[in-house]
């Protein structure tokens, strides 16, 4: 085993690369800026009311973004309670069953009166073997988004989706007020008509030409994915789902259910942006629920609490046939996930 000082460096540096995306998303926002306010807007637009009206509108949008961003990145995570954890003596006693149905029977003594409504695919109780624990319903181990250096959980989940949102308004505004100078550039040195390109007067020869054409691109290029990721997660905020909800449907005691946290466009917006629209598009949290507990669909029959979900068997069983659907039943086992 290697010891705790190589392991505490070989952290260290993967924590250090952990901030090698943000600190480059970081650079070029900053090089945008410098490309937007000195060499466009100070250096190449000649008219003053239209350079104040761009400087004031872009440092509104440029102020919002990176305040979400910011916010995304340091909002830390959320734990469980400590009403999901096991006691001391809840974790002998289940360290000493070896048999699969022995152990839920533990794990549902425990789990009566908290509120966990969804299993694991194979059936069981959502148990954390790693942090002893447990799971909540929606909770479980993730890891940190490479563009934010920090999980994307309840707690940061809105200012998220507010970077996404100002940074797609910051790269269409970019666009939108570069898209002119950006053709003058072109026009300044092609075979345009004549009185087009008189007309147009391309840019000054200076380096503001090469930084107006690459911000063209890059706030174009940006917009393209930026877009289609903020219409991704608008559409997951809309049915209520996570990232990982969306690829593999949470399971209630009646079965997989996609919509089971659904409860209407209304409801899931106001889950993640709160009841109070003035705190919608600031980067404050305002979010309505806790992140802890998550009402679902009104509760059936068939979607009540684990206590109720005990196997049955039939009376022809004998003594050892249960305990041999105890140990081969996959419904019966604790998924261990990590």
């Amino acid at each position: 085993m290697a010891p705790s000082g190589s392991r505490s460096i070989e952290w260290g540096c993967w924590r250090v690369l952990y901030w090698i995306p943000v600190l480059f998303i970081a650079l070029i926002v900053a090089w945008s800026y410098y490309a937007y306010v000195l060499q466009l807007c100070i250096e190449s637009i000649e008219d003053t009311g239209e350079k104040v009206v761009y400087l004031l509108v872009y440092h509104v949008i440029f102020i919002m973004f990176v305040w979400a961003y910011w916010q995304t990145i340091f909002s830390k995570p959320m734990n469980p309670l400590k009403e999901f954890h096991l006691s001391y003596s809840d974790k002998e006693l289940l360290e000493r069953e070896d048999r699969g149905e022995s152990q839920q029977e533990i794990l549902r003594r425990i789990a009566k009166d908290l509120p966990i409504y969804t299993r694991t695919n194979s059936g069981a109780i959502r148990f954390c073997d790693r942090c002893q624990l447990l799971k909540p319903d929606r909770c479980h181990h993730c890891s940190a988004c490479d563009k934010v250096n920090n999980c994307v959980g309840f707690s940061n989940y809105k200012f998220f989706m507010l970077f996404l949102a100002y940074s797609l308004l910051y790269c269409l505004f970019i666009t939108a007020t570069d898209l002119k100078y950006f053709i003058k550039f072109w026009l300044a040195g092609g075979r345009a008509h004549f009185r087009l390109k008189e007309y147009m007067k391309g840019l000054p020869d200076t380096q503001a030409k090469f930084h107006i054409l690459f911000l063209f691109f890059s706030a174009s290029m940006f917009s393209v994915s930026l877009a289609s990721l903020f219409i991704y997660h608008c559409w997951l905020v809309c049915k209520n789902r996570s990232t990982l909800e969306a690829v593999r449907a949470p399971v209630f005691r009646h079965g997989t259910d996609k919509n089971g946290f659904s409860l209407g466009f209304s409801k899931n917006f106001r889950q993640v942006f709160g009841d109070e629209v003035k705190y919608w598009p600031i980067p404050v949290f305002s979010s309505a629920a806790d992140g802890r507990q998550f009402p679902s669909k009104p509760l059936r029959e068939s979607q009540s609490r684990l206590l109720t979900s005990t196997p049955s068997f039939t009376e022809s069983d004998s003594a050892a046939d249960k305990d041999k659907k105890g140990a081969s039943n996959l419904a019966l086992t604790i998924e261990n996930e990590a």
